[in-house]
């Protein structure tokens, strides 16, 4: 697979697939028990890498994952961003998780609408959720300013079986519905 084919550009951002160099940062974001009390909570190093090269296996074997977030001005990781389908998970989605300190910005808007695009125009998908702790007001928020709306309870798969999740989607057709009236 050819990474920099891949490459998406916002005002603010770039992103790309995975690279080695973005271990550090990644582990760093896996550990932050604030950025990622919704997302299975903090992960030693080792569990970690092991995220990590999935996420990396998955863009060679699928050719799609979330991307990794780049702040163009610096050149700062500021988070995984972009589709994911893993086995058994409940539909195609695209989602996100941002450095706590990069909260309140705007960088996951800005990465979830160019991800989305690319997932119905490069992908194909016709439809897309957002898998959705029921407790983290700020990811409900950032659906809704999608345009997303609630589908229902859903189940993930193990070991996630017991986390208490909401479905949030739209499909590719309200999307461009939505954009083209923004």
């Amino acid at each position: 697979m050819d990474a920099d084919s891949h490459v998406l550009e916002t005002p603010r951002l770039w992103l790309r697939p995975t690279r080695l160099e973005d271990f550090e940062a990644w582990a760093q974001f896996a550990a932050d028990p604030v950025a990622t009390r919704y997302l299975g909570g903090p992960q030693p190093r080792s569990v970690a890498w092991r995220s990590f090269l999935a996420m990396a296996g998955a863009w060679q074997l699928q050719g799609f994952a979330m991307f990794s977030v780049i702040d163009k001005a610096s050149g700062r990781w500021l988070g995984r961003v972009g589709p994911w389908y893993p086995d058994g998970w409940p539909g195609t989605e695209v989602g996100w998780g941002i450095v706590s300190d990069g909260w309140g910005r705007g960088y996951a808007t800005e990465a979830a609408t160019a991800a989305i695009d690319w997932a119905f125009a490069v992908l194909g998908w016709r439809d897309v959720i957002h898998v959705i702790d029921v407790e983290n007001t700020a990811s409900l928020a950032l659906a809704r300013k999608l345009g997303s709306r609630r589908r229902g309870r859903g189940r993930l798969p193990a070991p996630y079986e017991s986390a208490t999740i909401d479905i949030w989607g739209q499909t590719r057709d309200e999307w461009r519905a939505r954009r083209l009236n923004a």
